[in-house]
């Protein structure tokens, strides 16, 4: 039980202190930081009703920063995926571990992440990856402050370096029609023509079964994303990529007739394997029936596709950046357009693709013009 509670004024700044005796008899204080007089009786109440209810080993713990992200990173994994757990245990075992893993949590100032900020910089790492990881590491003392490990945020109030978002490659209307005519020359030209068309990632099209094509209504409904495990290879279906990433594309009839020949050839091929093929419904699979690789369709097929083109060297990715370049110079809304790419919100549509804005703006600005003027 606390024995005091009340507030301090120094240097100009306000502090609720509670003082309190641990298990060993021995006189500790907590300070917070407060707004005003008022903040700091209520955050002085709330530490006394914390330590009543949790007692006063969860203000005494020695841990150190890395074995509290030990024990984060276990929790951690309840809640995000397998890929993401991954990237979390590998950024902060890179730039963060090295620097502060020794460090006791309670102990860990700004200062000392700036310091992390800093080194990442210095070793010409991308502003992306330093504010990935400082995302993550913020993420970690956001969990320990709710656990009432830590009394604030130490990566709360960091400069970053200045992240400018790369401009999307994609290819334009002429270039797609030469890439399309090529790849149709390809075992997976079909995948790669869906890939164009539909606007999905990768990781959709490559998890796409034969349950999610609707030919009669002629769509195709994205409801997983293909998995590929970091450590000790295989694969899995996961949940896609965010809540909105659940949707219902159209498709143009050509193209259903093309996926109703495909699945034809691909169930002759079945019977043909008998036993040995994988029957895993899967659109576009290996001969064994298996997921394809993203990697090997990148390397051993679209890149040599753009090559034979002509074409820009973009990535596999940019299929998607493609369809929604095309679709927002064309004027189509782009509420619809960011619907078809199942992002959160249109707000990131418009923020990817700034770079059509211009002509799309040029646009309204001629069909306001012809409205008032004749």
């Amino acid at each position: 039980m606390a024995q005091t509670k009340n507030y301090v004024e120094r240097e100009g700044k306000i502090y609720a202190r509670i003082t309190y005796r641990d298990s060993n008899n021995k006189r500790r204080q907590i300070w917070r930081r407060a707004d005003s007089k008022t903040d700091a009786r209520e955050k002085a109440f709330k530490l006394e009703q914390d330590l009543d209810t949790f007692g006063t080993e969860s203000f005494e713990h020695e841990l150190t920063l890395a074995e509290y992200l030990d024990r984060w990173l276990q929790t951690a994994k309840q809640t995000i995926s397998e890929r993401t757990h991954h990237d979390y245990t590998n950024l902060l075992k890179l730039y963060v571990r090295p620097l502060l893993g020794s460090m006791r949590l309670t102990k860990v100032r700004p200062l000392d992440v700036q310091a992390v900020v800093n080194t990442m910089g210095d070793q010409k790492l991308s502003p992306k990856t330093i504010r990935y990881a400082l995302m993550v590491l913020s993420r970690a003392f956001k969990q320990a402050v709710r656990w009432n490990l830590a009394t604030s945020n130490p990566a709360s109030c960091v400069e970053l370096p200045k992240y400018v978002r790369p401009e999307m490659q994609a290819l334009s209307p002429e270039q797609a029609k030469v890439f399309l005519k090529k790849a149709a020359k390809d075992e997976h030209g079909l995948l790669f023509e869906l890939a164009l068309v539909s606007g999905m990632r990768p990781q959709e099209y490559l998890g796409l079964q034969w349950s999610d094509v609707d030919f009669a209504a002629g769509t195709v409904m994205v409801r997983r994303s293909l998995v590929r495990r970091v450590k000790g290879g295989g694969w899995f279906f996961g949940e896609p990529k965010t809540p909105k990433s659940r949707r219902t594309i159209p498709l143009p009839l050509y193209l259903v007739r093309k996926l109703q020949t495909h699945r034809r050839k691909q169930g002759e091929w079945k019977l043909k394997r008998g036993t040995k093929y994988q029957n895993n419904d899967l659109v576009f699979a290996t001969p064994k029936g298996t997921p394809l690789s993203m990697r090997n369709l990148e390397r051993r097929h679209f890149k040599l596709l753009l090559q034979n083109g002509s074409l820009p060297d973009i990535r596999l990715y940019d299929l998607r950046h493609t369809c929604a370049t095309l679709l927002l110079a064309a004027g189509e809304n782009p509420k619809v357009v960011s619907e078809r790419l199942g992002h959160a919100s249109i707000v990131l549509t418009m923020d990817t693709y700034s770079h059509v804005l211009p002509t799309m703006q040029k646009s309204a600005t001629d069909k306001l013009t012809a409205l008032l003027r004749g």
